[in-house]
């Protein structure tokens, strides 16, 4: 029998930031993941500069060879109201590929990497046998919105708060980068009249990225195609765009469904439910958490029982807020849509309250890992720590 220190399940931003950090305390960590890396994966995309400094990213480093756009503005606007464009001074974001910051982020984390599905998790002895091959004291589920650990602690594949998106990225030739109207620098992000879902369409460097997310999947296809042909008719979709979109699924904070961890096990990323319910942005919660979750691990000190890993349910809410069902709405904050859509049509409540509030989230700063603690998460104590 095969042993590690700890098995991640999902080698996303959630599941390969938490290795990192566990690796650079010389645990023993296995990553396991269905897909070989470099793997297609389509989202839009971007690290906020909070999310740079959290995964001490070195940025020179990573743009030779890799996608890496400077964001310094927002198009936004309800379809077919007032469009309102947001201009900033400095890049507050970076379009990226996830394509290439997973294969980056996994590859840089150090684990051991085995590619394969998680068919069997038993629990013996007080800890885990994955696939009847490996044993490990404490299994970190971060596949994703179906990831099989979740799945386990009873996370429900549906609900009022499970997002459906589609979406669309590709590497456009020239004449088709010639024809695209959309400004690399510039996201455009369009709401629903209802305000339960959006679409967004996303130039970086060469790549383009179209997409329409909702939370009420009642009409979502024609929504899709509506969407598609609103960008069409104002000649956003170059020619030769591709006409399939890929389809994914995930659920967002408020869903109280999804469960963040049991004995010995820890949810991470879309696997926790961990998506920001204003717009939808998986990334830097899934950095955040699997940050988060290192740090819960190194506290319990190999003691892994439910109550040594409390912190970690503690942290997030502290971090993310308490939990509340979203009432079916992508922006929760707002009851009516017609006040939607004054917020929407009004530049400075633009500005403040969609741009740098629900999409940037800037008054929100970096976690910083410094002094063998980091700022935000509670410590176990010792009685925590002896349980389990």
């Amino acid at each position: 029998m095969e042993t590690c220190d700890a098995v991640v399940v999902g080698g996303g931003p959630a599941g390969s930031t938490c290795a990192w950090r566990l690796r650079q305390a010389s645990l023993d960590v296995v990553v396991l993941d269905r897909a070989a890396f470099p793997r297609d994966k389509v989202c839009a995309g971007w690290l906020t500069p909070q999310v740079v400094e959290e995964l001490e990213l070195d940025v020179a480093a990573y743009r030779r060879g890799r996608v890496f756009q400077a964001i310094t503005g927002f198009r936004t606007g309800r379809l077919g109201g007032r469009e309102v464009e947001t201009r900033f001074r400095a890049p507050v974001s970076y379009g990226i590929r996830r394509c290439e910051l997973d294969h980056y982020l996994l590859d840089r984390s150090g684990a051991r990497v085995k590619v394969g599905s998680l068919d069997t998790l038993d629990r013996r002895g007080g800890g885990w046998v994955v696939n009847g091959a490996l044993r490990a004291p404490i299994v970190v589920g971060a596949g994703g919105h179906f990831c099989p650990v979740a799945r386990r602690l009873g996370a429900r594949p549906s609900g009022a708060d499970v997002v459906a998106a589609q979406e669309i990225e590709f590497v456009m030739d020239p004449l088709q980068e010639r024809d695209c109207k959309v400004d690399a620098e510039t996201p455009e992000l369009y709401f629903s009249r209802d305000l339960r879902g959006y679409g967004w369409c996303f130039r970086k460097e060469r790549v383009l990225n179209v997409g329409f997310g909702r939370l009420d999947e009642r009409r979502f296809s024609a929504q899709v195609r509506a969407f598609a042909e609103f960008l069409a008719a104002r000649g956003k979709l170059p020619p030769g765009t591709p006409s399939r979109w890929k389809g994914h699924a995930y659920s967002v904070y408020t869903d109280v469904g999804r469960p963040l961890l049991d004995d010995g096990v820890l949810l991470v990323g879309d696997a926790a439910g961990l998506a920001y319910p204003e717009s939808g942005e998986g990334i830097r919660p899934a950095v955040e958490s699997g940050l988060i979750a290192a740090r819960t691990i190194l506290d319990a000190d190999g003691r892994y029982g439910r109550d040594a890993l409390e912190p970690y349910a503690r942290a997030v809410e502290g971090r993310f807020g308490r939990r509340r069902p979203c009432g079916r709405t992508v922006v929760p904050a707002l009851a009516v849509a017609a006040l939607g859509a004054a917020v929407l049509a009004t530049p400075w409540l633009a500005r403040r309250l969609v741009v740098e509030t629900w999409f940037l989230h800037r008054r929100l700063p970096a976690l910083r890992w410094r002094h063998g603690t980091m700022d935000g998460l509670p410590r176990a104590g010792p009685v925590a720590a002896s349980a389990g």
